[in-house]
Order: C-alpha cells, then structure tokens, then sequence
C-alpha cells in the first residue's frame, strides 16, 4: 500500500487543517443530504418494495423537503449493488416519476458497498472541473427483493481456475473470518464492539438524533416508516455471545449479532458548486473535501478502511487526530475493529449514534447514509470521514467539513 500513499503524496501540494477548512467560490458543498429509515430485509417495513419504488417515494419527499428547482439539477448518479444493471432503467424512471425533467441524464453505478459515496464522489469531481454546477447522488438497496434473486454461482470456467480471481467471490463473512484469524481478533471483543454498537443506537434512537436526517415513507399497506427497525433495546455482549456462528460452524467468530444486518433503504445528497448555491439562496451544509478509493487483498476485505483512510489524509494534509467524527461502515465487527485499532482512532469518535451491526446496511444506500448521518453528527467547523471496506477487496473513504 506503501506505493499507493506515495502516488497520492506526489500530486498534492500538502494542505493543512486551515486549508481544508478554508472557503472558495469553486468548492463543492452539500446543499441537502437524506435518507430513509432502515428496515430490516425480508420482514422489514419496505419488505415489498422494490428498489424503484423505494427511490421514487425517497424522491417525492427529498423534493418537499428540498426548496431547489429540479431543472437546475444537471446530473443523477446513483448507487446500487443487486440490481442487475446497478438499476439503470428502474431507477431513471423512478427520478423521471419525482418530477427530475427527462434532459437531466442520469448513471447507475455500482462499486458494491461504497457505490452510495462513490456517487457522490462522481457528482463532486463534475462539479469540480466545471461539467456541472449542480448534481444529485443518491444511493438506493432493496435487498428484501433483489437479494434472493441473485445468482452468486456465475465465475467463468477458466476463472475459476485462477487462485487470485477465485479470492474476488469468498463470501463476505468468511473474508471477516480471515481478518480475525490472521490479527488474532477475538469472538468476545467482537461482540462487545458489536453491543457498543447497539447501545448507540439505542440511545440515539430514544433521543430522536435521526429524525432530522430521516424522511417519512408510506409503505405498500399504508404504514409510515419514519423510525430504523434495526436497534434492539438491552443487547449486551453476553447476549451475543450467546448466537451461533454463522458461517464457520462451533469455531466462526462471526455471528449475525456482531455483523452488520441486511437491510432496506434510500439516501440522497445534493450537491452544487459554492458560489451557485450562494447566489441561488441554498443552504450549505458542508463541504465536500476529497475521496480515495484503494484495491486490497479480497480475501481480507475488511481491512478497506485501514487503508482507504490513510490515503485520503494524505491527499489532505490531515492527520487521523485531526477528524473530529469518523463514520466507518460496521461490515463486521471484526474488520471495523481491526481498522480502527490500526489506525488509532479515538473510539469515542467513533459511529456515535452506532453503526451498521446496529443500524443496517442497504449496500448501495450506505455511503449516502453515513453524509446523512455525519451532517448532523458535526459541529459547525469540525471534520467529518466517512469510509468503508468493499466486496472484492477495496475500500473508501472521503472527508467532509460542517459549515
């Protein structure tokens, strides 16, 4: 990884905390970022709707909500990892039925679990060289409906004969398996960052800390879905310790209580260029600053993070005690654990109103969620780093500061 950072080393000029938190007209800012709840898939309040429909109802209420003409919109880009096609046409068609006019084009892309953040990004960097002026990346996962039908059997004959392109389809659990094994990461420590998990979320969600962020939906039976259907109130590590292993039978470490939960969801970002938000009297709630993505070994997966995140501090200038919150996607919690303790961070800094384990993660939803979340985490002035691992061995990350 070492040739990565210095890569990144070579082409920045060496910013610091000033120049990060710094203001030009030419900056990209988030002018408004929402999500859904997360429901829970298969059982959950969005069990029967397919992601179209999910983003189309997302969209109605990001537009009440968001005082912006739809015609100053001059790109869509959204996330998302089970549809075939990353949802290309149902989820043009779904902005088409929110009122988005039909000149606006759209992408569907799908960089598995950072797709929702690597559409913000691809919306950011058009920003940046003057494609657009405003942009729209959103991030959508109906994993109720597409994950049965997915057919994970599909290697090329001669492909799977190769030892480094077999790595690519380990299933995700037994690459957090991997990870534990190899830096001796025990069951009891996963469960107890797993529990911690859960009790952010709890309390979170008593005290009302994701309603700002959150956007009311209407299910197929009539049922609001305003709250996430993750948290579960009194989870503690012994109750943990108490579930089977779930991919390695009697000696796995991984357990559906210390992995994170499949899930239901939509998020969006707006985002436009400064001096057009300002003179279009649009709020500005952050400021995006930069992003990097890196390749690591797909056996190890998890380990994404540890090295999505160095790399983008690099491109900044930023030290790790410079963030002020981190919100790093709970895959497992092994893998988070590893991360974090490799790069020292503060845990108090940590996924303050819980992470994945707790919450959920909608795959191509999440990395729209985690700006959501940390928009609202962030105090005026302070530094925001979302970040995750990624199916096939990569990782994200990107930073952010709150105006």
């Amino acid at each position: 990884m070492s040739s990565r950072l210095n890569n990144i080393k070579d082409h920045v000029t060496g910013q610091s905390q000033a120049t990060v938190k710094g203001t030009s007209p030419d900056d990209v800012v988030i002018v408004a970022a929402y999500r859904t709840a997360i429901a829970k898939a298969f059982k959950g309040g969005f069990h029967e709707m397919p992601s179209d429909q999910l983003l189309y109802e997302f969209l109605v209420k990001f537009f009440e909500k968001v005082d912006v003409d739809k015609k100053l919109i001059q790109e869509v880009t959204c996330g998302n990892v089970l549809n075939l096609g990353a949802g290309a046409n149902e989820h043009r068609a779904a902005c088409l039925a929110a009122g988005v006019p039909f000149n606006v084009p759209f992408m569907a892309i799908n960089r598995q679990c950072s797709s929702g953040l690597t559409a913000v990004n691809d919306i950011a960097n058009k920003i940046k060289v003057g494609q657009i002026n405003v942009g729209l990346a959103l991030g959508v996962e109906s994993m109720s409906v597409n994950y049965p039908r997915m057919n994970f059997d599909h290697t090329s004959p001669d492909l799977q004969e190769n030892k480094e392109a077999r790595k690519c389809y380990i299933p995700m659990g037994i690459t957090n398996e991997n990870v534990a094994k190899a830096f001796k990461i025990p069951r009891a420590v996963q469960d107890e960052f797993a529990a911690d998990s859960y009790k952010k979320a709890e309390a979170a969600v008593k005290g009302g800390l994701f309603q700002e962020e959150i956007l009311p939906i209407t299910n197929p039976d009539g049922k609001v879905i305003n709250t996430d259907e993750g948290p579960r109130k009194g989870v503690t590590a012994e109750s943990l310790g108490k579930l089977r292993p779930a991919f390695i039978p009697e000696k796995g470490v991984t357990t559906a209580g210390n992995a994170s939960q499949v899930s239901d969801g939509a998020a969006g970002v707006l985002l436009a260029r400064r001096s057009v938000a300002e003179k279009l009297g649009l709020p500005i709630l952050g400021k995006y600053v930069a992003f990097q993505a890196v390749g690591v070994p797909p056996e190890i997966m998890g380990v994404g993070p540890a090295y999505a995140i160095p790399a983008v501090l690099e491109q900044t200038g930023l030290q790790v005690g410079d963030v002020d919150i981190f919100e790093i996607n709970e895959a497992f919690a092994g893998q988070a654990l590893y991360c974090v303790e490799k790069l020292g961070i503060d845990k108090t800094k940590l996924n303050p109103r819980g992470g994945a384990i707790a919450l959920g993660h909608p795959l191509g939803c999440t990395g729209a969620r985690q700006i959501a979340t940390i928009m609202r985490e962030l105090q005026p002035g302070q530094i925001g780093l979302t970040s995750m691992c990624i199916g096939s061995g990569m990782g994200a990350a990107a930073i952010f500061v709150k105006e």
